[in-house]
């Protein structure tokens, strides 16, 4: 029966190399062409990242990918798993799956620390064993790390405040939400503090605060008015924004999605700066506080510290400058590329989205594949697909080049457009299921 088992699992890992045109044990025994191949290090699995993973002529390069995840992210949905509407692996694609790597030993689950030009060497740390600091060298490097929430220096953020930008983050947001209602009908609790509880507060108007703002009203009207009735009057949901909503929107759209918002009983929008943020409650500037349970901060990106650490052209957002061809500009050797919400294209700057850093990784992929040198590649040229965000109720905002609406309709659209996207047709799958079970049968409200 052993014996069985070990051929049936040679054999399936033999096809499997076959099928994705690296055979494992070829691959280690042809030094020659492994000779020729020029070593890629990326650095991150973002949107950028997974995207030039995807698109690399793997027969030209040997991969190796440095990241602190070991999987790709579908951001877009990642609101939607705070309240259960879908379940976190709905929306994770792992690195290893598919046929990204030649050698198993070629992902490393660490983060980036120093670069040295000169050496064509990147420094790393392990995210498993922190003691463990160790060297890649490459050929060439692409700088795909992302950004960071931006704090704006406020006193109490990192303390106090949740972000949204991992599954991690997703999964302490819902458990917090959960506990705050479990907390709030337990005896002993005084009126004054079930307020306290159950008021959730988002900073920042933007995509990814008003998103999150929807998803929270669709929990608390769909499931929460249903197993906490008695507690209903007490919910309050408080999204404070410095100027408008969705800034990058057309006025129209921005105008609708306030009308919706401000329709809504237990939902309103405050105009205001945060200025300290606190274990129960914030301060605006003007001096007013707001009691609250949680506190989602969703105002803006940061830099890492590691492309802090680069001693390279910076725009004022400290971004990584680069030309058109994404060549990162002060690289004296000129095989260091930079891309997604970490860089900036001084002659021609993009918005900080997905569907920029998307673009990019495949136009570094496909370049890179074709001309090795990038000296007679074309610039990099983006041209924007439309925007979508969710309000809540069933309700979006929809802005593409030809035209511009909200409402069901777009809804529809909205939920089309991201179940297309999705990296693997397991994910296509599972959202969609996930939805049919919330439809049906409600979120789940298990804390784990």
């Amino acid at each position: 029966m052993n014996w069985i088992q070990a051929t049936r699992s040679d054999s399936w890992r033999w096809i499997r190399s076959f099928v994705r045109g690296l055979p494992g044990q070829w691959s280690r025994s042809s030094s020659s062409l492994a000779s020729q191949r020029q070593r890629l290090v990326i650095l991150g699995t973002g949107w950028g990242g997974y995207s030039l993973i995807k698109n690399i002529d793997r027969q030209k390069y040997n991969v190796v990918v440095v990241s602190s995840r070991n999987h790709f992210l579908f951001t877009p949905l990642l609101a939607s798993t705070t309240v259960g509407t879908l379940e976190f692996r709905s929306i994770i694609e792992p690195v290893r799956y598919g046929w990204q790597f030649r050698d198993e030993r070629d992902f490393h689950l660490s983060e980036a620390e120093q670069l040295d030009f000169e050496e064509k060497t990147v420094w790393c740390r392990s995210m498993l064993d922190r003691s463990n600091r160790y060297a890649l060298k490459f050929d060439k490097l692409v700088i795909a790390v992302g950004a960071v929430s931006n704090t704006f220096g406020v006193p109490g953020v990192r303390e106090h405040a949740s972000f949204l930008k991992e599954v991690a983050d997703a999964r302490a947001i819902r458990n917090q939400i959960i506990n705050n209602f479990e907390l709030a009908v337990q005896p002993g609790i005084e009126r004054a503090r079930v307020k306290q509880l159950l008021h959730f507060v988002i900073v920042g108007g933007g995509p990814t605060g008003v998103e999150f703002g929807a998803e929270l009203h669709d929990f608390i009207s769909q499931d929460m008015s249903r197993l906490f009735a008695m507690e209903l009057d007490d919910v309050r949901v408080s999204l404070v924004e410095a100027s408008q909503i969705l800034p990058s929107f057309d006025e129209k759209l921005r105008k609708f999605a306030e009308k919706k918002i401000q329709q809504r009983k237990r939902m309103q929008l405050v105009k205001g700066v945060v200025s300290e943020v606190h274990h129960d409650k914030i301060v605006l500037e003007d001096g007013s506080t707001i009691a609250c349970g949680l506190v989602v901060w969703a105002a803006g990106l940061a830099p890492r510290s590691f492309v802090l650490s680069l001693d390279v052209p910076k725009n004022k957002q400290q971004q990584l400058l680069v030309d058109r061809q994404l060549h990162l500009k002060g690289d004296p050797t000129g095989s260091v590329f930079a891309l997604g919400d970490c860089s900036c294209v001084e002659e021609n700057p993009m918005p900080p989205t997905a569907q920029v850093a998307e673009r990019q990784g495949r136009y570094i992929g496909k370049c890179l594949s074709r001309y090795p040198d990038m000296t007679s590649s074309p610039p990099m040229q983006f041209k924007s697909m439309g925007m979508l965000a969710y309000v809540g109720d069933y309700q979006a905002v929809t802005e593409l080049p030809q035209f511009k609406f909200g409402g069901f309709h777009s809804w529809l659209l909205w939920r089309s457009a991201y179940a297309t996207r999705l990296g693997s047709w397991r994910l296509r799958l599972q959202v969609p299921f996930d939805w049919f079970k919330t439809f049906f049968y409600g979120r789940d409200v298990s804390r784990f």
